[in-house]
């Protein structure tokens, strides 16, 4: 028994020596120039879900804790007290809707399993073609689904790791495509800068690999064309079948990195802010910055504000400020139930709305 807690010991410090290397290196991979913008398939996958977090300028790698963690960092679902689902409702631009859905369940010395859906729905579109441009009368639909299932686990109480695996779904009227991936995170406590000198209050470091998986190729009728393989000549066979076939893309691969600290904890009160980087592999470098405040209320439950800005230093962005705030209500038998909503300046395409209900049971 003794031999496994030292290993644990020295794997969770090995761990926290390689994340902080790395972090100290993000400045110099900021720097570079990406020369792969626009080579992804999938890119909703891009979109972060969970009020909270987004309130928070998307910088929530360090201090997930909650079903969300299923998309930002898996390692944060092994906090998890009790079983916990989510609700996330998402309008996005171009009246596209967007949502999420999940649930978490601890199970005693075993770990924590999350099930998780994102799904983007594009809404009805009509069909044209270059002999019918004004339309052909018919209407067709896209949308987007991704299914996570999780495993966390806390290794000791100031580290957990977290792995999921993911089908994606893609489809184009006629048109569709699929892919696996898998999410990767891991979190650290500790007690530096802790006003209280508990790994609880002190920084907390964390890092999340997302969206590792294999290519999306489309395939479907649509792509069924009928070709004249000798268009100058008469006599042959003019319509031989034909099928147009697309490249293979990459699924948008992000690294992500964020420590949290909490600088105020009062017995009512408390202060959290975190700071999280980026790097993509179809976009610039970026910094997300983030804070939250949470006040108890006596017969009421818990109040939240949060503030945040995306995206810093990332060329050409339409990202920026981010607000939100939200309240927590614990009912009888250790029922809690959360809601959220977070504020996303979106540049010319103007704001996002985000809504979220958490409920713990």
């Amino acid at each position: 028994m003794r031999t496994i807690k030292e290993f644990y010991m020295k794997s969770g410090k090995l761990a926290l020596i390689s994340i902080i290397a790395v972090f100290m290196l993000t400045p110099g991979v900021i720097a570079q120039v990406p020369n792969r913008v626009g080579t992804t398939a999938a890119n909703f996958l891009e979109v972060g879900f969970g009020a909270a977090a987004t309130a928070m300028g998307d910088s929530y790698v360090a201090d997930a804790n909650d079903v969300s963690s299923i998309y930002w960092n898996p390692a944060g679902l092994a906090y998890l007290e009790n079983s916990e689902a989510m609700f996330t409702v998402k309008p996005w631009i171009a009246n596209i809707n967007m949502g999420f859905a999940g649930v978490g369940v601890p199970i005693p010395n075993i770990g924590t399993l999350g099930l998780g859906i994102v799904y983007v729905n594009y809404g009805q579109m009509e069909v044209t073609t270059l002999d019918m441009q004004d339309g052909t009368g018919e209407e067709f639909s896209a949308s987007d689904y991704a299914f996570s299932l999780t495993y966390s686990r806390k290794i000791a109480e100031w580290f957990s790791f977290g792995l999921s695996a993911k089908y994606i779904s893609s489809s184009i009227w006629h048109t569709s495509a699929s892919a696996f991936a898998m999410d990767l995170g891991v979190i650290v406590k500790t007690n530096f800068f802790s006003p209280t000198s508990q790994r609880e209050g002190g920084m907390k470091i964390g890092m999340s690999i997302s969206n590792y998986g294999t290519k999306m190729q489309y395939d479907g009728m649509d792509l069924l064309n009928p070709i004249d393989i000798l268009p100058y000549e008469s006599g042959n066979y003019a319509y031989v079948p034909g099928q147009f076939r697309l490249s293979s893309w990459e699924l948008p691969l992000i690294f992500r990195i964020g420590i949290s600290v909490t600088p105020i904890v009062t017995n009512s009160s408390r202060l959290k802010l975190e700071v999280g980087a980026l790097h993509p592999n179809n976009n610039y470098e970026s910094v997300n910055v983030g804070g939250q405040y949470m006040r108890d209320v006596i017969s009421f439950g818990t109040l939240y504000f949060r503030g945040g800005y995306k995206a810093l230093f990332m060329q050409n962005s339409e990202y920026g400020l981010t607000l939100g705030a939200g309240f927590k209500l614990q009912l009888p038998q250790n029922i809690h139930v959360q809601v959220d909503y977070s504020y996303q300046a979106m540049g010319i395409f103007g704001y996002v709305n985000s809504y979220s209900v958490n409920v713990a049971f």
